[in-house]
This record gives C-alpha cells, structure tokens and sequence, in this order.
C-alpha cells in the first residue's frame, strides 16, 4: 500500500483556479486514510522535479484541471519517470480531451452524437460553419466550459471571441434539452443527475458557484432514458481506455434521444462537482473515493 502522497495542484491552465480550491478537501480526505500528504503548486517543471528527487512519493495524486494536466502531458512525464499517480493514463488522456476524438470514438462505438465539424478559430470568425444555427462553438481541447459559446444567429457569431485564433474550435448542432451526467467508477455506471442551471447552460460560473446550479439526484428520467446515460458513458469509458473513474455529460430530448456531449477524465472534486455527489449517493465517501484513486493510481510499464 502507497505511503506518500505527492497531491500535485495549480498548474497552467485556464482550471488553475479550480485545482487550488479542490486541493485542501483532498489533502484532508487523504490524511484521514493515513497517508502522508505533500501538496505542490505545479508552477515550474525543473521545480517539480526537484520535488520528486527529494520526496520520492509513492503515488502522485493529479489534482490538475485543463491544459498539462489532464491532457496526457503530465500523464507522460510520470510514465517516463515510473511514477504511478491517479486517474486515467496519458493515451485515455489525450482521447477524452480532444473533443474531435472522442466524438469519432464514441460514433464507432454506436455513441449518438450530435453533428458537428473541427476547423480553428479563425475560420470560423471568418467564415462561419456549415452547421447551421443554432451551434454551439468550444475549444476541442479544454475543460470546464471555457471558451464555449452558444450561437443562435449571426449577431451569436459576431460576438464569439478567441485571444487565439489558430486554436482548433468544435462547431456542434445545438441540442435542446435536459442536461444529464453520469460518474463511471472503474468501469460502472450507477445513477444519473439532472443539472438545472440557472444560466443558459452548465458552463464555468454554473459549475463553481454555490447556488447557480441545481442538482436532481437521481434525475426523474424514463428508464430507458437513463439506462442509455449508463450505458454510453461505461462504453465511452471503456473505449478511451480510462483508469477507475470518468464523468461523461449528455443532453436530452425526446425528439433526438440521449446525445453525448464529452467525457472529462479528471473530474472536478471540489464541494460542489458532481462525482463526489455521485460516489456519496451509491454508499462512498470523499475520503473512500480519493482513497480508491490512490491505491488504483498506475503508469505505463517500460
């Protein structure tokens, strides 16, 4: 059983907030199972690396968000260096934040999907998109719903910003409806939860402050309709390849049935993300759920 916990937080992305305020309940929840905890702010690599010659943790817990955290980058390094650390590996990785893979994968897979192409920003600002509106525009690699827009008409698409143009953008049909999500932990999915934002759709301020997001556990659904929610997110799990726990979020309505949105392979665990909520309503506590993360944590073998 692991010893020492490197509980590795901050980071470079855009989500670097959210890391710093999930960190602390971590940290807790891992010393109250008897691990010895170290946290590092993830600022600079030669620094982590010092970090990692002197600590020489036993698992590496990766509270990171977005960018070099959750995309395969800091999965990579690890594997390089033989450290196990928590959540899915570099390849699942790599597949669950590349929105455009993960559609591909997902459609191959008998995965509903809505329709959608991949071009960069600056085609779209300067050209639009074949999908016709309403669409909605995102990043294809990033989290938290930053950078998302919904865009119902041209004046929707003159106001859709990037600071940087060349970046690839997923250009999706707008699906109406109920906004579903489903934790799938080491390979099963138990329940899903209904988001009723209070914004136009679950996007950063609905996902991290108290109050703007209501959250129906379990979501009052058909059965058939949640049976599908369980079921397309143990496959895009499984398909990706992704380590003890995922989340996968769906839209829903009677007219285009359960349609997949995208998978996040590091799920958020502050006091108010969803998969804490999850694990809770089936019986596992937050300390049991980060305990599970660091007893399942791996890296690729040489």
């Amino acid at each position: 059983m692991p010893q020492k916990v490197l509980l590795l937080y901050g980071g470079f992305s855009a989500e670097r907030d959210v890391s710093i305020s999930s960190k602390n309940d971590i940290a807790e929840a891992l010393k109250s199972k008897g691990y010895t905890v170290i946290e590092h702010d993830l600022r600079d690599v030669w620094r982590l690396i010092d970090v990692l010659r002197q600590e020489k943790p036993d698992v590496v817990y990766n509270g990171l968000y977005g960018n070099w955290g959750e995309d395969g980058e800091i999965q990579a390094f690890l594997d390089m260096l033989q450290i196990p650390y928590t959540h899915s590996g570099s390849k699942a990785s790599v597949l669950g934040m590349d929105k455009s893979l993960t559609r591909f994968l997902a459609e191959n897979n008998g995965v509903k999907i809505a329709k959608g192409e991949k071009i960069t920003a600056a085609a779209y600002l300067k050209n639009g998109s074949a999908i016709p509106y309403p669409h909605v525009v995102k990043p294809v690699s990033d989290g938290s719903s930053v950078g998302v827009f919904i865009v119902k008409n041209a004046a929707d698409a003159a106001a859709v910003k990037y600071p940087d143009t060349t970046v690839e953008v997923l250009v999706e049909q707008y699906i109406a409806g109920r906004e579903l999500t489903v934790m799938c932990l080491e390979g099963k999915a138990h329940v899903v939860t209904e988001l009723k934002a209070k914004n136009e759709f679950y996007d950063y301020e609905a996902k991290y402050t108290s109050g703007m997001t209501q959250h129906i556990l379990p979501a009052d659904i058909p059965e058939d309709v949640k049976n599908t929610c369980l079921r397309y997110a143990e496959i895009v799990h499984a398909v990706l390849g992704c380590a003890t726990l995922s989340r996968c979020d769906f839209r829903y309505n009677p007219t285009d049935g359960v349609v997949l949105l995208e998978i996040n392979t590091n799920p958020g665990m502050t006091s108010l993300s969803l998969v804490p909520e999850q694990a809770k309503y089936i019986g596992i506590s937050y300390a049991d759920l980060c305990d599970k993360l660091v007893r399942n944590a791996s890296c690729r073998k040489r």
